[in-house]
């Protein structure tokens, strides 16, 4: 009898900022996902990296700007080196509360590429704002080069695509890691987003919602729960007001109606929603667990979190 197997999409909160706080939040991230493993779940993590991407674009854009000899670090390249140091410190972490509990297992991560369609429609609006803040001279110089800019408070920064994602290039090694009981981690920040050119795969100029693409990496692998780990308990709805109505649980029906009425935000609670019915579609089965990372444990039975089902 296969074991249930569950995607853990992990949030900012369970991974901080800067590089200590990241170093402190991973262990505490590690004691939640190790629940799971101890419970004997086959567990894949994907993660944010909002912050730390930033951090790597930043600073690579000031290296070029200081050494203009060295060439501009793409976006791809950014998000691949966030997922290189985030991984390190999850892996590591996780390692360790496995071998205090007295489990032996290996935790590795998986530099992920994801496919996206280059007609997609988030390519005409852009919607995600990164890296540094811009002089109007530098601005002009990054719309020369095709990118897109927004005027901010201070002055300007870049606008990148969020597009969907379609598929997950390395899915096989995934799921052939978790078919012998490792633990994985993947599809951080979104995974890469590649554009598949004959043979060849192009790095683009765009970043993939985590939860979406959390929300594929589940449905490929067929597994059994998504658990979308945030900074509510619950999913509310009249979430910014004085009066939050907390949900215990959700059929997809409800989800896709409190979607259409604009119940949750855009920027936060939504493509959370929109991943959680992507993933569970027609499946009776398949279920979805958004709450607190220190109240996982709870989630899992039933006691919080908001539950999400057909």
């Amino acid at each position: 009898m296969r074991k249930k197997r569950i995607v853990i999409a992990l949030g900012h909160e369970a991974l901080g900022t800067t590089l200590p706080e990241q170093k402190d939040a991973t262990k505490r991230t590690a004691k939640a996902v190790a629940d799971f493993i101890q419970d004997d779940y086959q567990v894949a993590i994907t993660h944010s990296n909002g912050p730390q991407v930033g951090m790597i674009h930043t600073a690579m854009a000031e290296f070029c700007k200081a050494h203009p000899e060295y060439t501009a670090t793409p976006m791809s390249v950014c998000s691949a080196m966030s997922q290189g140091y985030i991984g390190y410190d999850l892996q590591n972490a996780i390692r360790t509360e496995l071998l205090n509990r007295g489990i032996y297992k290996t935790v590795s991560t998986i530099l992920t590429q994801v496919s996206v369609d280059p007609y997609d429609e988030a390519f005409y609006h852009p919607t995600k704002i990164i890296g540094r803040t811009m002089t109007k001279e530098e601005a002009e110089a990054e719309e020369k080069k095709g990118n897109h800019v927004v005027q901010v408070s201070g002055g300007y920064r870049r606008i990148v695509a969020a597009p969907k994602p379609m598929e997950v290039i390395e899915a096989d090694a995934i799921r052939a890691l978790l078919d012998a009981d490792q633990i994985v981690i993947a599809c951080g920040g979104g995974g890469i987003p590649v554009l598949v050119q004959s043979n060849r795969l192009k790095g683009a100029g765009a970043v993939i919602e985590k939860d979406t693409a959390a929300g594929k990496l589940a449905q490929l692998l067929d597994a059994d729960m998504l658990v979308i780990l945030t900074g509510v308990e619950k999913v509310c709805l009249d979430f910014e007001t004085d009066t939050p109505k907390p949900l215990n649980a959700m059929t997809v029906a409800e989800a896709n109606a409190y979607c259409r009425e604009g119940e949750f935000g855009e920027g936060n609670m939504l493509p959370k929603i929109e991943a959680a019915i992507e993933f569970i579609g027609n499946s009776a089965v398949r279920s979805v667990l958004i709450t607190r990372l220190d109240k996982t444990k709870e989630g899992l039975a039933g006691t919080t979190g908001t539950i999400i089902r057909k």
